[in-house]
C-alpha cells in the first residue's frame, strides 16, 4: 500500500524535531556538568573581584584587611593570571594595637627593703697622713661598724644557716652592678680596694640590702708569680709599713662591717699564716670590724674551727676552680655542712657571670629545702667590749 507523500514528510519532520530537542538537552547537561567541575576546581570568586564588580561595594580600611594565607598547592592558578591566594574573610575587627614592650625579669625578692644605713660620722675618724680619708671606729656610745652596718636576719629562725661572701666586687663595674642586683640581699659583698668607682657600687649595695666588707690584699701562695697588687701586705715588709698599707685599704670605702683577704681568686695564704696577721686582727677588732678568713681548714664532723671573737673561718671556697659543675658541687657541699653543723660559710673569690648565675639559682630554692640564708655577720662571733678595748689600748 503506497502511503501518501504528505504523511511521510510529516513523520520525517517529527523525528528530526525530537532529535534536535535531544541534542539541545544533551548540550545543556554537558554545560552544567562542565560548569560544576569548573567551579569545583576554581572555587568561589575572590572577594576583591566581587567588590570591584559590585556597584554598591565599599572598600574596607587597610587596617581591617588581614594578611592573606599562602596559596594551597592543590589549587592551580588561573591561566594568564598571577597566582593569588584566597584572603581570609574580612571581619569587623578593632584596629591593630602596637605590641606591648617586653617585660623585664622580675627583681629578686629583697630581705631588707630598708637597706643598709649610710655611714655615720660618729663611726668615722680622720687620718692625718691621708687627707680627706676616714677610717672606721667604735662610736662613743660603744656601737661597732660590724653591728650598725650589718644586714638584718631573723634570729628566731632555728633552721640551719648558710652564709656566702661574694668577693671581687668592683673589679669589673658592669659585672659588679649585675651581681649586686641579681643576688639575694643576704649575700655579703667584698669590695676590692682597686675599684675605680667604689662609691656608686656601695650606694647600690646599701639600697638593695647587701652588707659590705673590704678586701685586704695579702701575700698569696705562689708570690711573686701570684701578686695581689701594690697595696699588698707582705711578709717581707716591716709591721709599720704593712700597717700603713692596711689603713690605706680600710680608708678606701665607708660604711662596711669588716674585711677579708679574698680578692679576685686570691686568699692571702702566706701573709695569713705569718705572725703579722695577729697585728691585722687586732687593728680590725679595735675598730669594731669583723674578719672573714677565706682559707678553709679541714673539718671533722662535730669539730668547729678555732673561734676568735670577731673572726670567722670559711668552710668552703666556692669557685676554685670557677667552673659551673665545680661551683654547683661546692654549693651543695656548703648546704650539707650547714645541715650537719647548724651553720656554714662559703666564700667566692670572683663576681663573674657564671658564679652569680649559679649563686642566684641556688639561693632561690634554698628556703624550700629547709635552710636559711643569712648575711656573713650573722655567723661571726661578736666582739666583746673587753677585746676591742684591749686592742685599742695597744700601741700602733
Amino acid at each position: 500500500m503506497i502511503r501518501p507523500q504528505g504523511d511521510w514528510q510529516a513523520r520525517r519532520g517529527g523525528s528530526r524535531a525530537w532529535a534536535m530537542l535531544g541534542r539541545f538537552w544533551a548540550t545543556v547537561l554537558v554545560c552544567m556538568v562542565a560548569g560544576a567541575v569548573t567551579l569545583q576546581v576554581l572555587g568561589p570568586p575572590s572577594p576583591r573581584q566581587g567588590r570591584a564588580e559590585g556597584a554598591f561595594a565599599l572598600a574596607a580600611p587597610p587596617s581591617l584587611v588581614p594578611a592573606s594565607p599562602k596559596p594551597s598547592s592543590a589549587m592551580p592558578a588561573r591561566q594568564g593570571q598571577a597566582e593569588e591566594p584566597l584572603p581570609a574573610p574580612v571581619a569587623a575587627a578593632p584596629p591593630v594595637q602596637p605590641a606591648p614592650p617586653p617585660r623585664s625579669a622580675p627583681a629578686p625578692v629583697r630581705a631588707a627593703e630598708a637597706g643598709i644605713p649610710a655611714p655615720f660620722a660618729a663611726l668615722q675618724e680622720t687620718v692625718p697622713d691621708l687627707p680627706g680619708a676616714t677610717l672606721p671606729r667604735i662610736g662613743p656610745d660603744g656601737r661597732m661598724p660590724m653591728q650598725v652596718y650589718a644586714a638584718s636576719f631573723d634570729p628566731a629562725d632555728k633552721r640551719p644557716r648558710v652564709a656566702v661572701l661574694l668577693a671581687g666586687v668592683g673589679m669589673a663595674e658592669v659585672y659588679s652592678e649585675e651581681a649586686i642586683r641579681a643576688t639575694n640581699p643576704a649575700i655579703s659583698l667584698a669590695i676590692s680596694p682597686y675599684a675605680r668607682r667604689p662609691a656608686p657600687l656601695l650606694e647600690l649595695a646599701r639600697s638593695t640590702g647587701h652588707e659590705t666588707l673590704v678586701s685586704i690584699p695579702m701575700e698569696p701562695l705562689g708570690y711573686p708569680l701570684n701578686d695581689a697588687g701594690t697595696r699588698s701586705l707582705l711578709t717581707g715588709l716591716p709591721p709599720a709599713k704593712n700597717r700603713e698599707r692596711l689603713l690605706r685599704t680600710l680608708s678606701r670605702i665607708t660604711g662596711y662591717v669588716g674585711a677579708t683577704a679574698a680578692m679576685s681568686g686570691l686568699r692571702g695564704e702566706r701573709f695569713g699564716a705569718s705572725e703579722q696577721m695577729n697585728l691585722v686582727l687586732d687593728e680590725l677588732a679595735a675598730r669594731g670590724l669583723l674578719y672573714v678568713d677565706p682559707r678553709p681548714v679541714p673539718l671533722r664532723p662535730g669539730n668547729p674551727p678555732p673561734a676568735r671573737p670577731g673572726v670567722r673561718v670559711a668552710d668552703v671556697f666556692i669557685d676554685d676552680p670557677p667552673l659551673r659543675f665545680d661551683i654547683e658541687f661546692k654549693l651543695a657541699r656548703l648546704e650539707q655542712l650547714a645541715r650537719d653543723r647548724g651553720s656554714a660559710l662559703g666564700v667566692a673569690g670572683t663576681a663573674g657571670p657564671v658564679m652569680v648565675e649559679r649563686l642566684a639559682a641556688w639561693t632561690a630554692t634554698l628556703a624550700s629545702r629547709g635552710v636559711a640564708l643569712v648575711p656573713v655577720s650573722a655567723l661571726v662571733p661578736p666582739l666583746l667590749p673587753s677585746v676591742s678595748e684591749t686592742a685599742a689600748s695597744q700601741p700602733r
